[in-house]
């Protein structure tokens, strides 16, 4: 195995204890390094984590003893941190979106191709057992060609959870850019590229009410667009309806449909790695559930991160830059469809990664005797 990799993590709020908890311990990464903007967060985990070092940002993104910065900064940060680590010949992960822009995403990119360096990007979900059962699926021919499909993600709002809310409704937040990287890196999974957008969108209400935490009842503006719908083409012509709102209470549509010829598949909430993937078949009477077949079983927030490093430049990491920057181009396509009210032809495009095969969480997680198995 050799030494095991170093990772530095930028960002120390809600998600980040889910990715240590991943990390952590691991026998194939070493967390070397927290830093925050806030320095006691920094201190506080720090002092949970033996042989972590509270730093700075910058000194953080300079240390040689980091060798890739996970990035968990709130969107409006993603690309400045990202640019920081690349400058200092740093890989670097990110959570989604890949940047709050699609100039600043590619900015990012061309960076660590002068720079030889690596970028990945959230969501790993998509390397779960749901999503990588229902491509299973899909490449068997268990739906026959497919014709359409359908992704829905309806909320209240994440304001009525999240203590600090205030990103969601700001430049780079919004349902599409923070749930949108689920469904479409999923769709890109089982459908392939997208190639033209059409869009709308709206913004009913111009401010949210939090619902929990030391700033409840506290009253914020939206400035994006909280409810936004459209149709993506693929590349191989399948069309897929897409609908994301923090305007709305539940629904009961699944997560993601796919129609084909023979059959159609009920896809799981790509926000989770696993899930109950059911295939309905031509002249079936019923549904019937898919045992998992494929993908990191158990999965966690982190496995991507993994991933990327068990990659070492023999394979594209699947949760990579590409892929992230043809996911964000058609989310501000999306959007920009909608602002301009005319279909938008994509200038990205991403091949899916490689399959997940069937890994056990013993073997992901490194806890099996021959060691880690990520493939």
């Amino acid at each position: 195995m050799g030494d095991a990799h170093r990772i530095g993590v930028v960002g120390l709020g809600v998600i980040s204890r889910a990715y240590l908890d991943t990390l952590v311990g691991h026998p194939a990464v070493r967390v070397t390094a927290v830093a925050d903007l806030d320095a006691s967060r920094s201190a506080v985990a720090a002092a949970g984590l033996p042989g972590v070092e509270a730093l700075t940002v910058e000194e953080l993104l300079s240390s040689p003893d980091v060798d890739t910065v996970l990035n968990l900064t709130v969107p409006g940060a993603h690309a400045e941190i990202a640019l920081g680590a690349i400058g200092h010949g740093k890989n670097v992960y990110g959570e989604k979106p890949l940047a709050a822009t699609l100039s600043d995403a590619r900015t990012v990119m061309a960076a660590a191709a002068q720079a030889a360096v690596a970028v990945g990007c959230a969501p790993d979900t998509v390397l779960g057992t749901g999503i990588q059962t229902a491509r299973a699926a899909v490449e068997a021919g268990s739906i026959g060609r497919p014709l359409f499909a359908s992704a829905v993600m309806v909320t209240p709002g994440h304001e009525r959870w999240h203590p600090h809310p205030d990103f969601y409704y700001t430049a780079g937040g919004g349902p599409l850019l923070d749930m949108g990287p689920y469904y479409l890196a999923s769709l890109v999974h089982l459908l392939g590229p997208v190639r033209t957008v059409t869009g709308v969108s709206s913004r009913l209400r111009a401010e949210r009410v939090i619902g929990s935490g030391p700033r409840a009842g506290e009253r914020i503006p939206v400035e994006v667009d909280s409810h936004v719908s459209g149709v993506l083409e693929h590349v191989g012509g399948t069309l897929t309806t897409i609908t994301t709102s923090f305007d709305g209470v539940a629904t009961t549509a699944a997560p993601i449909e796919v129609h084909g010829e023979a059959g159609t598949l009920a896809v799981p909430d790509p926000n989770g790695f696993d899930g109950e993937v059911r295939l309905f078949e031509l002249g079936a009477a019923q549904w019937r559930t898919l045992p998992p077949s494929a993908g990191y079983a158990d999965g966690a927030r982190g496995v991507g991160l993994l991933d990327f490093i068990a990659a070492d430049g023999q394979r594209a990491p699947r949760a990579n830059g590409d892929l992230a920057l043809h996911v964000l181009e058609t989310m501000t396509a999306l959007l920009r469809s909608s602002a301009e009210g005319r279909r938008i032809e994509l200038t990205t495009s991403a091949e899916p990664p490689v399959p997940v095969p069937l890994t056990t969480a013993e073997e992901w997680r490194g806890q099996a005797a021959r060691g880690p198995a990520l493939q």
